[in-house]
């Protein structure tokens, strides 16, 4: 629905450092921007309490209001999960103990593999066995009760279930899952039938694991903000899932998993939502925060998804939006390592203490101290009302760096910033040059706190031709939550050796649509399926063609591997795997014209080989001087969420959707 005079619409992300909050109301747009607190609905009720009071609106006008967090993400990083309990076929006791065989460091003589979830003493297994071919060992009663007594005795806060076959025939899971919430009615049960009906015992059993490990903290969190908003006036939020969709409270609630790349996956919405306002299809989507930093592929306006993804070290099989994340953000620790080398994160000051030019404690350099330094940051993070900064606390922190390298503290901040800028770089070429797309081809959408000061440098390195950044660049996650559309996905394995054909392939959608769609109305369906060639270990996933015809779909297939892996083999048979089913109910974008704001002007000394004196604008002061014109760096344009750096000899205009544009 699109906001009016009457009312507005809230999207708030809660990140590891800040805490961002965007209301749309009137064709306006306000923001607010506070730290994250350890509570995180704490910190989302006053983002939502400050960015209310700078629209001169009560609570109960907000009609529309969407979430994102890093609840479940902080959970499994941190192993703050609830206590598992697991269930498996007996005999397949350690599943997740023995996973793959697969090496990441293959010339590493000692490696590390992450833990399971699961501890062994609660593993445990149930007498049944089902196949391809139906039942070979029967579920009887007398082991379900077994089991469940043994489930009375561990205690746990949750039980993942996940059985052989399964994604055939999915009727002793269900069968035990009854049995168990019958008689323990607190207790969390996770399906590997129903979060994940696919093949490959690992990745199913690991995705359910992670589900069961997460719903009972992440719905005491949710539970939490609902009673929070409610007390507050506000609406019930929407919850942001990793696929960039957006699911109601008491849905997503049911299962965390899903919600695993929540924030991150809002950011790619606003910036499709940008770059489709600023008139750009083709672009990579660099989102540098506090402490991370996320790059997506956007073709056509849509960005690509995955169901092969790791996090914290567990695979999840569920669709999110493919994002290429690596430990590099404002807050990122500079530290040397032993060999006397500069080195840049993966660890993260925070938000609390932060970085040493916040003055809350923090005494090691970071990304943030360094750009401080070199004059690219002002003194007050998040406008006015923002977080002062200090600018002689970040001099000390990189002078203590510099010491122990022997060198000058203009050249540590540059190596800093230098070390930072590589590591993108190198996340910008995995998910373009290394996998088949020419970076040259796309712009550089750059936003979040970051972002904008380090775009042109990324920029230059992968020679992008031009920058795009949003008018609310620092915010736009939230803001992508409040464009996000309601979204839901579905898989099913429908793998048959004896090969498939076009009725087979209508048959077995039309079988997942009775199945799935009831009831969901007013939306638009998409339909895939996962491909591959006979002999190959792992699938691509392809676009079913409206006629829903077999030729069609495997020449798609061809020209998707050619895309990804440089060839395509004519003549060998493809096999159909999975089916997938996804349904999109959009929601009306609301009206955003372009800010009007107090056209403030200043300068001050920035670092660029040489101290300069470098004229500072705000946005709409630089449309003031610039017209419909470009004019050329060097200069400083701040926003109250974000800081753009544009180098000398680099040019720069704003287009009629307010977005600055950056050429060289």
């Amino acid at each position: 629905m699109s906001a009016t005079a009457g009312g507005g619409v809230l999207g708030i992300d809660v990140g590891g450092t800040f805490t961002d909050a965007v209301l749309v109301a009137g064709g306006k747009i306000y923001r607010s921007k506070v730290p994250t607190t350890r509570n995180q609905s704490e910190g989302v009720l006053e983002a939502a309490r400050l960015v209310l009071a700078r629209a001169g609106m009560g609570a109960g006008e907000v009609t529309y209001f969407a979430h994102g967090m890093t609840t479940a993400t902080n959970a499994l990083l941190e192993k703050k999960g609830a206590r598992t309990a697991s269930v498996s076929t007996r005999g397949f006791r350690d599943i997740l103990e023995i996973g793959r065989q697969n090496r990441p460091r293959l010339y590493d003589l000692c490696p590390e593999r992450p833990l399971p979830l699961v501890a062994r003493d609660d593993r445990l297994t149930v007498a049944e066995r089902v196949s391809v071919a139906g039942e070979i060992v029967a579920l009887g009663d007398d082991g379900i009760q077994t089991l469940v007594g043994e489930l009375k005795s561990l205690a746990p806060e949750a039980v993942a279930v996940c059985l052989l076959f399964s994604f055939l025939d999915p009727s002793h899971e269900r069968r035990l899952g009854a049995a168990i919430r019958d008689a323990l009615p607190d207790l969390h049960v996770s399906l590997s039938c129903e979060v994940l009906p696919q093949f490959r015992e690992y990745e199913r059993f690991s995705t359910t694991a992670v589900d069961a490990y997460l719903t009972p903290v992440v719905s005491r969190y949710l539970g939490s903000l609902g009673e929070g908003t409610n007390a507050a006036g506000l609406p019930e939020p929407a919850i942001m899932q990793s696929s960039g969709g957006v699911l109601p409270l008491m849905e997503a609630r049911r299962s965390a998993a899903p919600l695993l790349l929540s924030g991150p996956a809002a950011g790619v919405v606003g910036a499709i939502f940008a770059g489709v306002r600023g008139g750009v299809d083709d672009l990579i989507a660099f989102d540098m925060g506090g402490t991370s930093t996320d790059v997506t592929l956007v073709r056509n306006g849509r960005a690509g998804t995955t169901s092969e993804r790791e996090v914290g070290g567990q695979p999840v099989a569920l669709p999110m939006v493919d994002i290429h994340t690596i430990g590099a953000g404002g807050g990122s620790i500079a530290w040397v390592d032993a060999g006397g080398a500069l080195r840049v994160g993966p660890e993260s000051a925070g938000a609390e203490p932060g970085p040493a030019c916040y003055g809350l404690g923090g005494r090691e350099a970071t990304v943030t101290d360094a750009d401080l330094y070199l004059g690219y940051l002002g003194d007050r993070l998040g406008g006015r009302e923002g977080l002062a900064l200090s600018r002689e606390l970040a001099a000390e922190a990189v002078g203590r760096l510099a010491a122990a390298l022997g060198i000058g503290l203009e050249e540590a901040a540059m190596g800093i910033r230098k070390v930072a800028n590589a590591e993108m770089a190198k996340a910008l070429r995995v998910i373009s040059v290394e996998r088949g797309h020419d970076p040259r081809n796309f712009a550089l959408l750059a936003f979040g706190g970051a972002g904008p000061m380090h775009a042109v440098s990324l920029a230059a390195d992968l020679e992008i031709p031009e920058i795009l950044i949003p008018e609310s660049c620092g915010v736009l996650s939230a803001l992508g939550m409040v464009v996000g559309d309601e979204r839901r996905d579905w898989v099913k394995t429908v793998y048959d050796s004896s090969g498939w054909s076009t009725e087979s392939l209508r048959q077995t959608l039309a079988a997942l649509e009775t199945e799935r769609l009831r009831g969901s109305t007013g939306a638009a369906i998409i339909r895939a399926a996962d491909l591959r060639y006979r002999g190959q270990s792992h699938e691509l996933t392809v676009e079913v063609p409206d006629s829903l015809d077999s030729v069609t779909l495997t020449a798609a297939f061809a020209e998707a591997h050619e895309q990804v892996y440089g060839y395509r083999i004519e003549g060998e048979p493809v096999e159909l795997v999975n089916i997938r089913l996804t349904t999109v109910k959009s929601r009306e974008a609301p009206e955003i014209a372009a800010a009007e704001g107090e056209g403030r002007l200043s300068s001050r000394r920035i670092w660029f080989g040489e101290w300069l004196e470098v004229d500072v604008f705000s946005r709409e002061s630089l449309r003031r001087a610039c017209g419909s014109g470009s004019t050329r760096g060097p200069m400083i344009i701040e926003d109250d969420e974000a800081t753009t750096v544009v180098p000398p000899a680099w040019m720069v205009t704003i287009d009629a959707a307010g977005n600055l544009r950056i050429s060289a």
